[in-house]
């Protein structure tokens, strides 16, 4: 792990604007020159995968460096009317990964930040979007409790239908992983988890009572949807005491969950929708995720909200 001093030096070094929220002991780091990335720090070290790899180099068409931490991204990111294929094949598109946001209001617990980003979904369809976090912390001992509310609003100037336009807020929460890590989650229903790649089910999960425990050992990439019916996940990593778990406010009435899938962009989003997800990297880092809500329609001026809440402790 890198501590907060190491880490607030390379952004320094690389010439990329933070905001600290908290302090150097107990805070969060906010990269807004790198997407709005979060990164959590108990007793100076720094909990969030880190690539220090994009913290000095710049990602571009010919590769991405995937930062860690934890950010906001529009879902979904396959299918029809994903985000992440408009040219065919799988990229970050450049409004996302050169995102820089700016700071609207703060004190020494919260943030709040704004940036513009212009989507293109795989349609080809154009959708000028404010995306905003905002940021607040509690500590505790050997503990913190991040508070994000994530938002996308549109800005554009027609009115959007379901079926040409899909658009969720999407939090990804980065960290290194391998043996003896694993995601618990409370589960009645083995049909509230399914594989959003191939089938993982043999050999990553094993259910006692009502608790479903997936392993993030690195020993093969999958990733698995959790429904609405799922209400928190939390992540162990037992060789270096880390727990975290995340849940998440109920989305409104109005609102439904959506496939977020990395799924080819020939085929349609799926009916089942995503309220947590489990990611794990056979590079030896995983990411839980949580998922706000999509309306109908999206019409000049929508909103679509997140409200995550992520507890971090250490032994």
């Amino acid at each position: 792990m890198m501590n907060a001093t190491e880490l607030l030096i390379a952004f320094a070094n690389a010439g990329k604007r933070v905001h600290l929220i908290g302090d150097k002991e107990a805070g969060v780091i906010v990269a807004l020159d790198m997407e709005g990335r979060l990164f959590t720090v108990i007793e100076g070290q720094v909990l969030n995968r880190v690539n220090p790899d994009a913290i000095s180099e710049i990602s571009s068409i010919k590769k991405y460096l995937n930062p860690g931490g934890d950010v906001l991204w529009p879902a979904p990111e396959g299918t029809m009317l994903g985000y992440q294929y408009s040219t065919g094949e799988w990229r970050v598109p450049p409004g996302i990964r050169s995102l820089r946001y700016m700071i609207d209001t703060f004190n020494k617990k919260e943030v709040i930040i704004k940036g513009d980003v212009d989507l293109i979904n795989n349609k080809g369809l154009g959708i000028p979007t404010i995306f905003q976090r905002q940021i607040g912390i509690v500590t505790g001992k050997k503990s913190i409790t991040v508070n994000v509310a994530d938002s996308i609003t549109y800005r554009g100037c027609i009115e959007l239908q379901k079926e040409n336009c899909l658009l969720a807020p999407w939090s990804l929460c980065q960290f290194d992983s391998g043996p003896d890590c694993e995601v618990v989650f409370p589960c009645s229903s083995k049909s509230s988890v399914w594989d959003l790649y191939d089938d993982s089910s043999i050999s990553q999960r094993q259910w006692t009572k009502e608790l479903c425990r997936t392993s993030t050992d690195g020993t093969m990439k999958y990733q698995i949807g959790l429904d609405k019916k799922v209400s928190w996940i939390r992540y162990y990593n037992h060789q270096y005491g880390l727990t975290v778990e995340r849940t998440a406010k109920d989305i409104s009435k109005e609102q439904s969950y959506i496939d977020i899938r990395d799924a080819s962009p020939k085929i349609l989003p799926s009916p089942k929708g995503v309220r947590f997800s489990v990611y794990s990297d056979p590079t030896d880092f995983m990411e839980i995720e949580s998922v706000g809500g999509c309306p109908v329609s999206i019409s000049p001026g929508t909103e679509v909200s997140l409200y995550t809440i992520t507890h971090f402790s250490i032994k």
